[in-house]
């Protein structure tokens, strides 16, 4: 939905055709495809229902047009407003809004009407995300931007109204910052976070199979006249004790060799170590966390021989909760998620 010209629905139709064929596809699948307010029209949203696609994604950010502008994004209000009425008039019954939290200039008027004018629209699912300043981006680099972000009481008030309007509305908060109404928690979404083997198509696209991450080129050309001569090859890791996946050994027995094609820009074999700490933090990013024996089940050991010490620890301090064999964080946890992920780093 980012780029019109290329992205449109005849491309969608072949792509979608293309999963079909090579892939198992439930007939209740969720099909979800992401979009920029503005780049949606009525044909093209057609397009998207008869390919199959259920599910529409569309990231607002915030409804103050100086915000947008601050952020770099292509879009005012008015388009997120048009392509909102679109999708709901091509039949689509479930839309997830991005919203963002502590942007630059912002206050805490100006984020709560952003989130009771997104309620006022009533989608399926909102996802409210906190601005992160990475290193090295070009936000990073502003001081004027640095200059503007709200202090951290403010971002953190702004955090504590999202769960308590959303839920005010009837959204519940299944995850750190996602909220759905009943029966709407985005399922691809949550495979994420239980580590189930995905496959991504496309430019820049990520996948995760066997306990290989691989990422995908993100040059258009090149990924096009790549797709015309696919072919596999292996990319090659020193054997690390406990790896599991369909990585074969190297003929000296000293290497693994990863399958990868030409597509690829890098692939990641993850190690023993890595797999767990990645159960870890992102099962309990989850409302309702994980059951221990999923664990045990993944990994061939009880959770209490690796995290043992660290999981009493945060349950002496009432951040976690070990009840009917499952393991979650309480309310005071999620707020100190980050806190709460450091003591599972191995």
């Amino acid at each position: 939905g980012g780029t019109p010209s290329l992205l449109d629905e005849s491309l969608i139709t072949n792509i979608m055709a293309f999963i079909r064929r090579y892939f198992h596809v439930e007939k209740n699948a969720e099909v979800t495809i992401e979009a920029n307010p503005g780049t949606l029209r009525h044909q093209k949203l057609n397009g998207y229902k008869a390919a199959g696609i259920n599910r529409i994604s569309i990231g607002l950010q915030s409804c103050d047009d100086d915000m947008l502008k601050k952020l770099g994004r292509i879009h005012n209000f008015d388009q997120f407003v048009a392509s909102y009425n679109a999708a709901r008039r091509a039949g689509f019954q479930n839309i997830n809004i991005d919203i963002m939290s502590g942007l630059p200039g912002q206050t805490i008027h100006t984020y709560v009407d952003t989130l009771s004018r997104v309620i006022e629209f009533g989608p399926e699912h909102i996802s409210a995300y906190s601005l992160s300043i990475e290193e090295g981006t070009p936000f990073a680099k502003d001081p004027q931007i640095l200059s503007e972000l709200p202090p951290e009481m403010v971002d953190r008030r702004m955090y504590e109204i999202t769960k308590q309007l959303l839920a005010a509305h009837g959204y519940d908060r299944y995850e750190f910052s996602n909220y759905a109404k009943p029966g709407y928690e985005c399922r691809h979404n949550i495979g994420y976070w239980k580590r189930v083997d995905y496959l991504g198509v496309g430019l820049g696209a990520s996948s995760l199979i066997d306990n290989v991450r691989y990422s995908n080129m993100r040059d258009l050309y090149t990924y096009l006249s790549e797709c015309e001569n696919i072919h596999d090859c292996y990319m090659q890791y020193p054997l690390t004790e406990g790896v599991t996946g369909s990585a074969v050994s190297s003929a000296d027995g000293t290497h693994i060799l990863v399958p990868a094609v030409n597509l690829h820009a890098a692939a990641e074999q993850t190690t023993r170590n890595e797999q767990m700490e990645e159960f870890m933090f992102l099962g309990l990013r989850m409302r309702d966390g994980f059951y221990r024996d999923e664990f045990t089940q993944a990994f061939g050991i009880p959770i209490e021989a690796v995290y043992g010490d660290a999981l009493n620890h945060l349950q002496q301090e009432e951040l976690l909760l070990k009840r009917e064999g499952r393991i979650y964080l309480t309310d005071k946890g999620m707020d100190l998620n980050n806190y709460v992920v450091a003591q599972f780093m191995l």
